[in-house]
């Protein structure tokens, strides 16, 4: 753990994240940066998240088989068996055995069985759970917290199996129904829909409700979100191929109406969002999540058969982005006012080796770990500017971005092939020929 003073490695060779608040240069400018906390090196899950599970008011992380204790997140305790290790041969007649997936620590491609985590109070009794999603077309099941101080000093806690059949490599935990509690979306057997928890019953299995036809969408369909794209107040469901809007009524499962678009190839999580502040909702997704490409896609035209503008953040080469920036395997995307402006930006990177060491663009390069802050002018145009957090971590097919440590300054939790990872948010107030030096340059009018 870093404990240097803010101040102190305000340039040090980890990479620095700088920021303006307001764009005016004045004596001083405050900057925000992040410190880099990584939990252990080995790969163990595609996810992680935070929450506050033995109840002492601090949130706690969640990576793989274990929690770290909020807010120093030094001292672990497993709630579930880590009991999986990979040979790793160092020499002819020399081999080691290596805890974890064979991830960066290896050589070969593998996957963990952990992509998701959230958490949530299942069985109502004010202790917090975990839910993992699991390997594309596996099981998702959730973990009842045993309620002991600290909540795993004693045997592992009890794996409740909710649904046998978790599609699509972006699914959630969200309330799509407006109903006040999340459920589970994604793909299952062909169709998109939701599964919901039995308040009634929690140990039961979770019930699916198909909101699309059985349309072929496989285990391994990249691209899904949650949000309200044509502000009648209901969550939609979006795709890579289009929206589908949600119904006035969902008694009897009706099938939601499918309004077609062209968000990409399949990218990561899709979030909706007005980001050039017309008053009608934007979405914001990557491209391809084995390849290239951001972007935003401005909601115009008829507000029945809406038209979408494609903003190009990144793509496959620098001259594709206003700022010069070229990364691949977006796989991963957080949506989160960062900066504390009122305006929400976008956190995401690299999910470093999604294929190994061969077959994706690009996936030798730096895992980076960006966030590209909103900024709109008086004119509403709008700009994205993308700070570095980290050029060692990247995301994995999840990255959380929240307060962890009660600051008020949204923190970033990782879990991927490269190990488990808290960057904790700080500000200072520097020059501004400091600032200005921090500050990312614009290679190419927007």
């Amino acid at each position: 753990m870093l404990r240097s003073p803010w101040m102190a490695c305000l340039f040090a060779s980890v990479p620095l994240l700088a920021l303006a608040l307001a764009p005016a240069l004045h004596a001083e400018q405050p900057l925000v940066r992040f410190q880099k906390q990584q939990l252990h090196d080995q790969f163990w899950s595609e996810g992680a998240t935070f929450g506050d599970l033995n109840n002492d008011g601090h949130p706690d992380v969640v990576a793989g088989p274990w929690w770290w204790e909020g807010p120093k997140f030094e001292t672990r305790h497993e709630y579930a068996p880590a009991t999986t290790t990979f040979t790793l041969k160092l020499g002819p007649q020399t081999s080691v055995q290596v805890p974890g997936f064979e991830g960066t620590l290896g050589r070969n491609n593998t996957y963990s069985n952990n992509f998701f985590a959230f958490i949530h109070d299942f069985n109502g009794d004010q202790l917090n759970d975990i839910l993992i999603i699991g390997f594309p077309g596996k099981e998702t099941c959730w973990y009842q917290n045993p309620g002991t101080r600290p909540a795993t000093s004693g045997p592992h806690w009890t794996r409740h199996v909710a649904f046998d059949q978790t599609d699509n490599e972006s699914p959630t935990f969200a309330d799509l129904t407006g109903e006040g509690k999340p459920e589970l979306v994604c793909i299952t057997k062909g169709a998109y829909g939701y599964a919901s928890p039995n308040a009634s019953d929690p140990t039961a299995k979770w019930v699916f409700h198909p909101i699309t036809p059985r349309k072929g969408y496989g285990n391994f369909t990249h691209g899904m979100g949650v949000g309200d794209v044509d502000g009648d107040g209901k969550a939609d469901l979006l795709e890579k191929d289009g929206w589908w809007k949600q119904p006035e009524s969902l008694a009897d499962d009706p099938e939601w109406r499918h309004f077609p678009a062209p968000f990409g190839g399949g990218g990561a999580q899709m979030h909706v969002y007005d980001v050039n502040g017309d008053g009608r909702a934007d979405v914001i997704t990557s491209l391809a999540a084995h390849a290239f490409g951001l972007a935003w896609f401005e909601q115009r035209g008829d507000v029945a058969q809406p038209q979408w503008e494609r903003h190009l953040l990144v793509g496959d080469k620098p001259a594709d982005s206003p700022y010069g920036v070229k990364f691949s395997e977006l796989h991963a995307i957080d949506l989160l006012d960062v900066d504390g402006d009122g305006l929400k930006d976008i956190v995401t990177g690299k999910r470093f080796w999604s294929h190994g060491r061969t077959g994706d663009p690009d996936r030798n390069d730096s895992a980076v770990l960006y966030w590209f802050q909103l900024q709109r002018s008086a004119a509403g145009e709008v700009d994205l500017i993308p700070w570095l957090i980290d050029a060692d971590s990247g995301v994995g097919t999840q990255v959380v971005a929240g307060d962890l440590n009660r600051d008020g300054l949204p923190d970033v939790v990782i879990g991927n092939k490269k190990g488990a990872f808290v960057f904790r948010q700080g500000r200072d107030k520097v020059s501004d020929e400091e600032f200005q030096k921090a500050r990312p340059a614009k290679t190419r009018p927007q």
